[in-house]
């Protein structure tokens, strides 16, 4: 619960100040019951108004934004579909070129800078929102997401890093279960934690218990394997996948908790670790793993990188979902395309797939070959019994949880919400430079 959000949408309503008062403190005794007086929840009420009233219409570049017209879930911005996709491309639009090897633009896992003769490779990944009551399997499915990032760049991680954020009525017990799910994939790969940061979510204007955070990685390696080296006549080699925190958030509400145990391992991280032990990584052109949107996003943002044409064949990849997932994903009827599975997608050419796939069993994971890239418009197919099917990311990943089926209809009309997400990010873009400008000449307003 947002106080300050709150006091914000009663102060624009034109709520008069006591009423606002009133219901903030009926707020704040709703979460903190005994925990608080009626007179000090009603103080810090009347200490929230204070707050929104002094912040409220702030004018300038510093406090103003212009608004794109459209929420986050509106436009689908964090659930992995061509909305999420589109706003990315304006993040990237924002940040702009740089002397990174592997760049923002590139839309790959993770970014690249050269150092000398080496490639230091940065990323981070958020842990999944739907896992705050369970710390443990967030802190453990992000780290592991995070690893895999620096793998699927052909480098070795050699540094972890937590950030974690709890609201204010969470139980302190929580950063600590986060950090041991955290710890322990660190520990098990040989990847130290090394650093990291504890606060508040809002400080004391969000009530509840609310966990929220990330972990990245840092690695280093002589031969990256981005997506922008993908070339036609390459084929798709993709290990079998059990899922992480999505198909673990999926069991978990939806009633199969199960099935959770399976997400619980490190086969992907283990095949990655056999492939740069192996001869054939040089030989390697690319390497992702199957997360953003599913096989659906991933393909789609590899045929738009690397501008080819990426062919997918159904024929194999269901022996290729963990049995027990699969049949939970079935029975939910959520498309198994469309759903992260954190299975391995190596790039290569024809000639060193045999290998590939031998370096990979080594580590006891199955691979087989689901497609190849061709010459032609950057798109991605689904080839289902000899017919060729569209195989473009929805607005959305599948559905994946009972809200999540609630929430996934047709959105407003994108390109009404597209339009304003162009305008907001063109703007931010001009403030960056007029800021930029400044600071240049000394800053002066």
């Amino acid at each position: 619960m947002d106080l300050e959000e709150l006091g914000r949408r009663h102060l624009a309503a034109g709520t008069p100040d006591e009423e606002i008062v009133r219901l903030l403190r009926d707020d704040i005794l709703s979460v903190k019951r005994r925990r608080v007086s009626p007179r000090r929840a009603e103080a810090f009420a009347r200490a929230v108004l204070t707050e929104v009233k002094n912040s409220t219409g702030l004018p300038g570049d510093l406090f103003e934004y212009v608004p794109s017209g459209s929420s986050m879930g509106e436009f689908g911005v964090g659930s992995r579909g061509a909305g999420d996709f589109y706003a990315h491309r304006q993040l990237a639009r924002i940040i702009g070129r740089t002397p990174a090897a592997v760049g923002v633009d590139e839309m790959d896992d993770a970014g690249a800078v050269r150092v000398g003769g080496t490639y230091i490779i940065v990323t981070v990944d958020g842990m999944h929102s739907r896992l705050s009551d369970f710390p443990f399997l967030a802190g453990f499915h992000v780290t592991r997401a995070t690893l895999r990032d620096v793998y699927v760049m052909g480098a070795r991680p050699v540094a972890l890093l937590s950030d974690i954020h709890v609201a204010d009525d969470g139980d302190v017990a929580k950063i600590f279960d986060y950090t041991a799910g955290v710890s322990v994939v660190g520990e098990a790969m040989g990847v130290p934690l090394v650093t990291g940061s504890t606060l508040r979510i809002g400080g004391d204007m969000v009530l509840g218990s609310r966990m929220t955070g990330c972990v990245g990685a840092v690695g280093v390696a002589g031969h990256l394997t981005a997506r922008k080296a993908i070339r036609p006549g390459d084929v798709l080699l993709m290990t079998e996948g059990a899922g992480g925190g999505t198909i673990a958030t999926a069991a978990i509400y939806s009633g199969f908790p199960g099935v959770v145990e399976q997400t619980i391992n490190l086969h992907f991280l283990r095949a990655c670790e056999a492939l740069l032990a192996s001869d054939v990584l040089p030989d390697i052109h690319a390497m992702t793993d199957v997360t953003n949107g599913g096989l659906r996003g991933d393909a789609y943002e590899m045929a738009e990188t690397a501008n080819c044409r990426i062919v997918v064949r159904e024929d194999e990849l269901r022996t290729l979902v963990q049995p027990q997932v699969l049949e939970m994903l079935d029975a939910l009827q959520i498309d198994y395309l469309g759903v992260s599975l954190d299975a391995l997608l190596v790039v290569a050419p024809p000639e060193v797939a045999p290998e590939v796939c031998r370096a990979v069993a080594s580590a006891g994971v199955r691979m087989k070959e689901i497609g190849h890239a061709e010459e032609g418009r950057p798109e991605s197919v689904l080839v289902v019994e000899g017919e060729v099917r569209d195989f473009a990311p929805r607005f959305r990943e599948s559905a994946y949880t009972p809200v999540k089926k609630v929430v996934d209809e047709e959105p407003r009309d994108f390109e009404e919400m597209r339009a304003g997400v162009d305008r907001a990010a063109r703007a931010a873009l001009e403030k960056k430079r007029r800021i930029l400008e400044r600071l240049r000449k000394g800053y002066a307003p």
